[in-house]
């Protein structure tokens, strides 16, 4: 047996993820916790779990190709996008390197956005020790230019809801960018947030997805579900 057995639980779970599925694509939704590749953790991949999964569902008695064009923080939950075929793979890691594919994210954040929306730009310094980010001076370097666009879109009784599109794609930049503007991310305890949440993951959330398909050349917008976890927001938000 290539791949380990799922139990039906686990079977059932992955196939409730599947946001879209084509010959070419596979989009599911990753919950916060879940790696995308092997890291040094030992932990499954949930791209293996689908591996497993598809092997079990089309009955695949060898390999199943799934590549990853784009990778999703660990703490971070929402869409991410695998590829069945090394065409598809090729042409989607081209279009998230050259800014092709538009991304949405939804934060929950511990403080109120002033201004309410706007463009962040700023430059952005990683420290590899300390898997962390920081905003600091053009000159610096290493130094990177991040740019996302926010929007307040409502709040709960104790946080905001922030949308973001990002412009660029630097490390942890969503994260960074947001506690620059003195609007935390709930349960980021590495950027400031006062305490964590209860399942270890932090409130930031791939919520959308839009790209054209890498084979088919047609218009794909992929939206993924909020978390149970974020209570008490306005049930428009949540459809």
């Amino acid at each position: 047996m290539l791949y380990r057995e799922l139990s039906d639980e686990e079977y059932a779970d992955l196939a409730g993820r599947i946001l879209y599925e084509d010959n070419h694509l596979l989009v599911i939704y990753k919950k916060s916790g879940e790696i995308v590749q092997g890291d040094k953790t030992g932990d499954e991949p949930v791209s293996e779990a689908y591996k497993a999964f598809i092997a079990r569902r089309d009955g695949k008695p060898g390999q199943v190709f799934l590549g990853l064009p784009h990778r999703l923080d660990r703490p971070v939950s929402g869409i991410t996008v695998l590829a069945k075929t090394s065409k598809a793979l090729e042409r989607l890691t081209a279009q998230f390197r050259d800014g092709e594919i538009h991304k949405t994210y939804w934060a929950l954040v511990c403080q109120e956005p002033h201004p309410q929306e706007g463009l962040l730009e700023d430059w952005l310094w990683r420290n590899e020790q300390m898997n962390k980010s920081f905003v600091c001076a053009k000159e610096r370097p290493g130094a990177k230019l991040a740019r996302l666009r926010y929007r307040t879109l409502g709040r709960t009784e104790r946080y905001w809801l922030v949308e973001v599109e990002l412009l660029t794609g630097r490390h942890h930049q969503i994260r960074c960018q947001l506690a620059h503007l003195g609007c935390c991310i709930k349960g980021d305890l590495k950027y400031g947030a006062p305490r964590s949440n209860p399942d270890g993951g932090i409130s930031l959330h791939a919520r959308s997805i839009r790209f054209i398909h890498p084979v088919r050349k047609t218009a794909l917008c992929v939206c993924a579900p909020v978390p149970a976890s974020w209570k008490g927001l306005p049930p428009a938000l949540t459809d």
